[in-house]
């Protein structure tokens, strides 16, 4: 009776249940058991809730062949069971009882660390199932240890521990032992030693909560948190959304006399906050985010999701911010590639634009300047524009009537056509396979010859690339004025097209292995 209050007592102490405590017991004795009985026993202990003794029992399974005996001291013959027991069948088990166990010292120090064992899987499952739905909530702990910069955090009051990596705490920031800290738990993970829970004083989502925290308006659900972009320690920008057209999301969340987000600035080291409203028309967005930036006009490339933003000439350093802090974050915060420029950039880069496809326009469609350009301000980035156009639509134009229309796109489709003949007999004089040709997976006919020109024949060459190397190969020009045409993510997401084929669909793959199956 004894030991069953000690487990009881044990079990309370731990916030484990009882049964843990009895099943680590048992497994204690089967073990102290087959020490001395054998290992190929099977041996089974069961706990008497009354009496609070060990009830020892030996197991062997009948088989009714011979042949499929495997281990003879845990299995026996039909024959000798039923000298045994004279109606015994196959598959059910002869079982004997076993004197009680005398521990000796060797064996009662192994039952303790197997029940020792038993308990700390039981906490760490326990410890794993609280924490694994925790994540993004933020916690209150004391450091109890450093180790190279990582602090070991008890976050609940000796029965949980966290880790704080120093890449996750906020430079500058140095902590000691018993200091106090708060960090929002950003992954869980069950590892072989335990749950390991890892903490961020770094991540977007703890600012996120800080503000849901001091802000009863976010908590509440009326006003939304739609972005947050950090440099930890230093700047951060969150764009809020309100739900509530009488409340303003950016005064509710600076609060009386900044109440509010100077108590999440002194949390954060004084990080410095800039509170952003958020709106769907991303132009009106970034024009905010670039704040206190005084931004003159927005272009968006929505395909590539790049936007240029011409800035005047005495606001662009404060539109980069420190070491491009500022356009960073905006960056960040909007999901789009911000490209910064001058007015006087900006319209440079507009003139070599209209000369570069009015140049294109004189040499296709063979007219002059004055007609090219007249092109190029309607609106007309191609030959193909020209062609594809309707005619009511050239015939819009100033200056334009019906027959110089037609004969524009007349033009415009005889270039096109011998464009592709060119393009075609290059293609033939490369000896670039069909399925190179036929690859629609980000590149321009163009793009694919100057990769045949440099020794890519097939979409498996094509697909043995790395996207550095695909951007170095179709980069345009030389030296210091080279330009890549595509960025990274868009480099990488042709050679994974590329290499599509290498991985047929799920669907496929179930597919052929029921085939068979079905056929048999």
């Amino acid at each position: 009776m004894e030991l069953l209050q000690n487990i009881e007592t044990g079990a309370r102490e731990k916030g484990l249940d009882p049964a843990i405590f009895i099943a680590a017991a048992e497994k204690a004795v089967v073990r102290a058991a087959r020490a001395k009985y054998g290992q190929d026993h099977d041996i089974r202990a069961t706990l008497d809730r009354k009496t609070g003794r060990f009830v020892l029992k030996r197991y062997r399974e009948v088989m009714a062949d011979p042949a499929d005996i495997e281990n003879d001291t845990a299995q026996i013959t039909i024959e000798q069971a039923r000298r045994i027991k004279g109606d015994a069948q196959a598959g059910e088990f002869i079982v004997d009882d076993l004197p009680p166990m005398d521990f000796g010292r060797i064996a009662a120090g192994a039952a303790k660390q197997t029940i020792i064992q038993t308990i700390r899987d039981a906490e760490r499952a326990k410890q794993y199932a609280e924490f694994k739905d925790r994540v993004g909530e933020i916690v209150s702990g004391v450091v109890k240890r450093i180790e190279y910069g990582n602090a070991t955090v008890d976050i609940a009051q000796g029965k949980a521990e966290a880790l704080l990596r120093r890449d996750e705490n906020i430079p500058r920031e140095f902590l000691n032992i018993g200091d106090r800290v708060r960090a929002v738990i950003y992954d869980v993970r069950e590892e072989l030693r335990g749950p390991q829970i890892f903490l961020s004083r770094t991540h977007p989502e703890f600012l996120a909560k800080l503000f849901m925290q001091e802000v009863p308006e976010i908590y509440d659900g009326i006003i939304e948190i739609k972005g947050v972009a950090r440099d930890p320690g230093s700047r951060a920008k969150i764009a809020v959304l309100s739900h509530d057209y009488a409340i303003d999301p950016v005064g509710a969340c600076v609060g009386m006399r900044g109440s509010r987000v100077q108590a999440v600035v002194g949390e954060l080291g004084g990080e410095k906050i800039d509170i952003i409203p958020w709106t769907q028309d991303i132009a009106t967005f970034i024009v905010h985010a670039l704040q206190p930036a005084v931004v003159t006009k927005v272009v968006l490339d929505e395909q590539t999701r790049r936007m240029d933003v011409v800035v005047p000439e005495d606001q662009l350093s404060l539109a980069i911010g420190r070491r491009g802090q500022n356009v960073r974050l905006a960056s960040m915060l909007s999901g789009w590639d911000i490209d910064l420029m001058t007015e006087a950039e900006e319209s440079e880069r507009r003139q070599a634009e209209m000369a570069q496809r009015s140049a294109l326009f004189m040499e296709a469609l063979d007219v002059d300047d004055v007609l090219a350009q007249l092109l190029v301000v309607e609106g007309f980035t191609s030959v193909e524009d020209v062609a594809e156009t309707t005619l009511a639509e050239l015939c819009g134009i100033e200056g334009f009537d019906e027959d110089i229309a037609t004969e524009l796109q007349n033009r415009a489709a005889t270039w096109l056509e011998a464009k592709a003949k060119e393009r075609a007999e290059k293609r033939a004089a490369l000896g670039l396979a069909e399925d190179l040709i036929a690859f629609d997976g980000g590149l321009t006919e163009d793009q694919i010859i100057r990769l045949g020109e440099q020794g890519l024949k097939t979409l498996d060459d094509l697909a043995d690339l790395a996207g550095d190397e695909l951007r170095e190969m179709l980069r345009e020009g030389e030296g210091e004025e080279a330009q890549d045409v595509l960025t990274g993510d868009e480099a990488n997401a042709v050679i994974m097209a590329a290499r599509a084929h290498w991985f047929p669909p799920e669907e496929e793959d179930a597919e052929a292995e029921a085939g068979p199956a079905e056929q048999q």
